[in-house]
């Protein structure tokens, strides 16, 4: 790469994405790093709409993967066998890129030579008006603009991940996240067990475009990241260990607090007694106490109605994340570690094809036990 200036791959993976890709790819497109210095390549995993033809106005190139959906990591692997790039950027295609996103992104990767990987954050316009969209969104935000520097995970969201790096860590695990998990988590794991420096940077944001129910929160925060999480953490023996961005000490505490107080509150009931009652309604307080910092932060940009009914849904956040890491550690005692990884027979009988044949070292995965 010497005597040259680095070139860049962007690889989006998009799903039933027609009605986004428009706003997503148009800003991609408007960047302010010079056009020859990168490509855009979008992995259309099997949508029945207009995602690939939309795509195709926009994209260097466009591959579309063909029987059902096959999730975000298998389609930014796909992505990444076809590109071209030094330093590989992922975008979700829920996800606007500001005029200068991906120039910082290679300015940041140049200037760290040590770091394998750099992510950034979503800005605090999101421009669904939903109130859990906005909460999560923001929340999202400030958890991100109080842990920049080095860390212990990695963001697909957008993030950017050096090609040496990507190869030598194995790609995204896709054969046990068929749907948007924690792939990048566990991927993030693996370039941090390569002592690859991964850096967190506020600075660089993005709007994410996503519209956040109580639902989809719920059944996101159990199914698709807190018991996958837990799950990974238990493999790791990492449960207590893991200190970084919303798993340190101060919110592993708080999530004690909520339960104790749900503990509490029924033993109350059950002995009648008034002490163990306020016990219990002390134990929400603390919580609130450590989370001060973050309710001030939506009073300053929401104002003080809005900070008001963060209360009961970030204290439902701790409920669900007691059931997480219950769940996922019972899992991990009970059954172990997923199936092995499926043949490539196993793809042929969907009708997935695959190009080119990926070579063995690039089915690791940290949940796999045993090793090649």
């Amino acid at each position: 790469m010497t005597g040259r200036l680095p070139f860049y791959s962007i690889i989006m993976p998009a799903h039933q994405a027609s009605g986004m890709l428009p706003r997503t790819l148009g800003a991609i497109v408007a960047s302010d790093l010079p056009r020859d210095r990168w490509e855009l390549i979008v992995v259309d995993d099997s949508s029945s709409d207009d995602t690939a033809s939309i795509a195709a106005r926009y994209a260097d190139t466009v591959i579309r993967l063909p029987g059902k959906p096959h999730g975000p990591a298998y389609a930014r692997n796909r992505g990444f066998e076809v590109s071209r790039g030094d330093v590989v950027m992922f975008f979700d295609a829920d996800v606007v890129v500001h005029p200068d996103t991906v120039r910082r992104f290679g300015e940041v990767m140049e200037a760290n030579p040590e770091a394998g990987a750099v992510f950034g954050s979503y800005d605090t316009a999101p421009p669904d008006p939903g109130f859990m969209s906005q909460y999560r969104n923001l929340m999202h935000h400030y958890v991100h603009q109080r842990n920049g520097g080095e860390v212990e995970t990695f963001w697909a969201g957008a993030g950017a991940v050096r090609r040496q790096v990507f190869d030598e860590a194995g790609m995204y695990d896709e054969w046990h996240f068929a749907r948007p998990q924690i792939e990048d988590i566990e991927f993030g794991s693996r370039v941090r067990g390569l002592d690859q420096k991964i850096l967190l940077c506020p600075d660089i944001q993005v709007t994410h475009l996503k519209r956040w129910t109580f639902v989809n929160v719920v059944r996101t925060d159990l199914r698709d990241r807190g018991i996958p999480w837990a799950r990974l953490l238990a493999h790791r023996s990492a449960v207590l260990s893991t200190a970084t961005l919303n798993l340190r000490w101060s919110e592993k505490l708080n999530t004690v607090l909520v339960w104790a107080s749900l503990v509490l509150l029924c033993a109350a009931a059950w002995f009648g007694s008034w002490i163990l009652a306020g016990v219990a309604l002390l134990c929400p307080l603390v919580v609130l106490s450590f989370n001060l910092p973050m309710l001030r932060f939506f009073l300053r940009i929401r104002g003080p109605i809005f900070a008001l009914r963060v209360v009961p849904v970030h204290l439902m956040y701790y409920f669900l994340n007691g059931i997480s890491f219950g769940v996922g550690v019972l899992l991990q005692q009970t059954i172990g570690a997923p199936l092995p990884n499926p043949t490539m027979e196993a793809y042929a009988e969907v009708g997935v094809q695959r190009w080119p044949p990926i070579p063995s070292k690039h089915r690791r995965s940290s949940w796999t036990s045993d090793p090649e």
